[in-house]
């Protein structure tokens, strides 16, 4: 127990703010309009390539930022410079679209087989007719039809390319391909093109798997819903024209399709769709329903609270996809590697190509073959295109789990974590104490005591202020409420003021003395928190018990297999966190923190630390901390705007299992890093010693793009 003495407070803290957005694109004098573009072509970092060297060097257009897999380009421009920007777009071949640029779900536009299925049969034929030494013209018109038939469109996207200055996989394949038929190499030039065209089509029905793979929640929704009517009649309406405020009726075994609040009935939930929990919850009138979860038993009405544009999922696809903008650690140091790597590659091809046959006598023909396939490989798509896939896979599987990771920063940066902070009321325990003792200290009646306690209790938002508020439904009339922040309550009732808080109130009050640490203390050793109750005198006491979670012992248990040191920070009394502590097997608690000393404490924690709390209370420590997490994000409006990691409900678990995810997306960026270098460098080093061909480059490339996507795409279903 602490001495009745004053405490000094820490000079006032810097701090970001939890879960800030990503600072804002630069924006220069005049500039100030942000435009959300759809561009349907944008798929990889070759379009991204384009688009940045020509939008890069308008004046009016100060910042860029590509979101690839939703194919949604953000640009800081003047207002009058928009059309002048979507023409640019236009000029490189692509089609801009402003409107629905922030939806999620995009309409694919299927292309035709039969070109690809005719260009695979011509190059066949190409090829066998040079394996029967057929007449050379024959094999030539047929690997040229094959070119022309499924190249078309790779020839015209490298035409823009090498207009624009850039040497993108499709300028590369152009030149290889053209420079392969001018060699004589036509079935293999041909086939190349075929194995290059069809490995693009894969790549992209692989990453139509990602973008789609937290969009697809969408579709969980109803489209339309039973509302009354201002008759009191029930009839069906699309979900979203339903207003704020209106009255809709669910039955057994149906879809929710909005936010609301119950008001008549009682059923069991699977919000399996928002909090990732597939087992049901009970809701009873007063109760929050969310849209894509599934009405398990009886029927009930509710009032909607947040229309279809604004409801909780709504919200977390939102913030996934503003996630995926982002560039986590890993992506930005690839883009900066890639911007080295071509060139470098494209300078040795030259190089291969003329000095050889110029200085050591070698074939022209041979080393110029070699030159082109070396061309091939100099695109560095599978190394850019693998950190994103593998990124977004994990933010999408993390949202079906009921975790809102805010970036791909937190994703990985979350492997580190070696300290975790945690609040004790609310995220240990339940969060809900029941009132227990009651101690007079006084002689006001017992009655008196409990109806004023019950009366300020009422005005605060505290847990243990509503475990006092519930025992009398006879309140008085308070006036001059004040929230002591870190402390208790105070007001006016007939004339006299009251005070309500901790042990640290009293002491500030002055009213501390040592027979009431004595009772304090009594109470605090059996776990209980205690409340005091003051005017000019301490009046009573009233202790109120918290129960802890049983999901948080096995939480506690998991993050120190991890190697995570966990300690409590709680404002409540350092014996009942002491006891919540020792039950946990936690080693460091601390107790009677103000907001402030939550903040000091986490800033002298190692680095990589994490803080857990409910996102508002606890923000100058979850703002300091490496990560931020919100607990029961679902119940609280802003815990997702305010947390990095928001738990969508309150099982403390769901951090292991982010700290398990965020160590396997780290295996998988670092396995799809060294396999695109490594058979890059191995099929260059084949290529200088004469064994490379154009069939090995197509799959050093587009073959090795295909297989980071797919390993990507793993944590999707792991």
């Amino acid at each position: 127990m602490s001495s009745c003495c004053n405490h000094s407070s820490p000079a006032k803290p810097r701090y970001r703010i939890v879960g800030s957005p990503p600072p804002p694109l630069p924006q220069g004098d005049g500039a100030g309009v942000l435009s959300k573009i759809h561009i349907q072509q944008m798929d990889c970092p070759t379009e991204e390539g384009l688009i940045r060297k020509k939008l890069g060097a308008m004046a009016d257009v100060s910042g860029l930022q590509f979101n690839l897999l939703q194919r949604v380009l953000t640009v800081s421009h003047r207002q009058e410079a928009l059309p002048a920007i979507l023409a640019a777009i236009r000029d490189l071949g692509f089609t801009p679209r402003l409107d629905d640029a922030s939806k999620a779900v995009v309409a694919e536009v299927a292309k035709p087989w039969w070109p690809l299925a005719l260009a695979g049969v011509l190059a066949v034929g190409a090829e066998v007719c040079d394996w029967l030494a057929m007449p050379v013209w024959l094999t030539a018109v047929l690997a040229v039809a094959a070119v022309l038939t499924c190249g078309l469109t790779t020839y015209k996207k490298g035409w823009i390319a090498v207009s624009n200055g850039d040497l993108n996989i499709n300028a590369l394949m152009s030149i290889a391909v053209t420079g392969a038929l001018l060699i004589g190499q036509c079935p293999e030039a041909a086939m190349v093109m075929v194995l290059f065209t069809l490995a693009e089509l894969i790549e992209a029905k692989s990453l139509g798997r990602a973008r789609n793979a937290i969009s697809g929640l969408l579709q969980l929704t109803p489209e339309r819903a039973t509302v009354q009517q201002a008759d009191g009649s029930w009839q069906e309406q699309a979900a979203a024209d339903i207003a704020l405020g209106s009255v809709l009726r669910v039955r057994p075994g149906e879809r929710i399709a909005l936010d609301g609040e119950l008001i008549a009935g009682q059923s069991f939930i699977n919000q399996a769709a928002i909090t990732g929990e597939s087992l049901v919850v009970e809701k009873n009138v007063g109760d929050t329903v969310f849209a894509s979860t599934i009405n398990e038993t009886g029927s009930f009405e509710y009032r909607v609270t947040a229309v279809a544009g604004n409801t909780m999922l709504a919200r977390i696809i939102h913030a996934v996809e503003a996630a995926q903008g982002v560039r986590a650690p890993t992506q930005r140091f690839v883009d900066r590697f890639s911007k080295i790597y071509t060139p470098l590659v494209c300078a040795l091809a030259l190089a291969v190509a003329v000095f050889p046959p110029l200085l050591m006598g070698g074939a022209w023909q041979e080393w110029l073959y070699r030159a082109l396939a070396m061309l091939v490989i100099a695109c560095p798509c599978a190394l850019v295109i693998s950190t994103p896939v593998t990124i977004v896979s994990g933010l999408a599987r993390a949202a079906r789990q009921g975790i809102l990771i805010k970036g791909g920063v937190y994703l990985e940066e979350g492997r580190k974590l070696k300290s975790l902070a945690l609040d004790k009321t609310g995220t240990l325990t339940f969060g809900k104490p029941v009132q227990t003792d009651v101690v007079a200290l006084a002689d006001v009646p017992l009655e008196v005591c409990q109806r004023i306690a019950s009366s300020l209790g009422g005005r605060s938002d505290h847990p243990v202020s509503k475990a006092i508020a519930v025992q009398s439904n006879d309140y008085l009339e308070v006036s001059d409420v004040k929230a002591l922040l870190g402390r208790g309550i105070s007001g006016q009732m007939d004339g006299i003021s009251y005070a309500m808080g901790n042990h640290r109130l009293i002491e500030e009050l002055g009213l501390c003395s040592p027979a009431l640490e004595e009772k304090l203390q009594a109470l605090e050793m059996q776990g209980k928190s205690v409340v005091v109750l003051a005017s000019n005198r301490v009046l009573a006491l009233f202790a109120v018990a918290d129960t802890v979670r049983p999901s948080s012992r096995e939480a506690i248990a998991q993050l120190q297999a991890l190697g995570v040191t966990t300690v409590v920070l709680s404002g409540d009394n350092e014996h009942t966190v002491a006891a919540i502590a020792r039950d946990l097997g936690i080693a460091q608690a601390h107790g009677n923190l103000l907001p402030e000393d939550k903040l000091r404490l986490v800033e002298g924690m190692v680095a990589s630390s994490g803080m857990v709390g409910d996102g508002i209370n606890d923000a100058p420590a979850l703002a300091r901390a490496d990560i931020g997490f919100a607990m029961g994000a679902a119940g609280t409006d802003t815990a997702i705007e305010t947390a990095d990691v928001a738990l969508m409900d309150d099982d403390l678990r769901k951090i292991p299992e982010f700290i398990r995810l965020s160590q396997a997306t780290h295996r998988i960026l670092v396995q799809n890093i060294a396999l695109a270098l490594l058979v890059k460098a191995l099929f260059l080093a084949l290529t200088l010693a004469g064994h490379g061909t154009l069939w090995m480059a197509v799959f050093a490339d587009m073959g090795v793009s295909l297989l980071v996507v797919l390993n990507g795409l793993r944590l999707l279903r792991e």
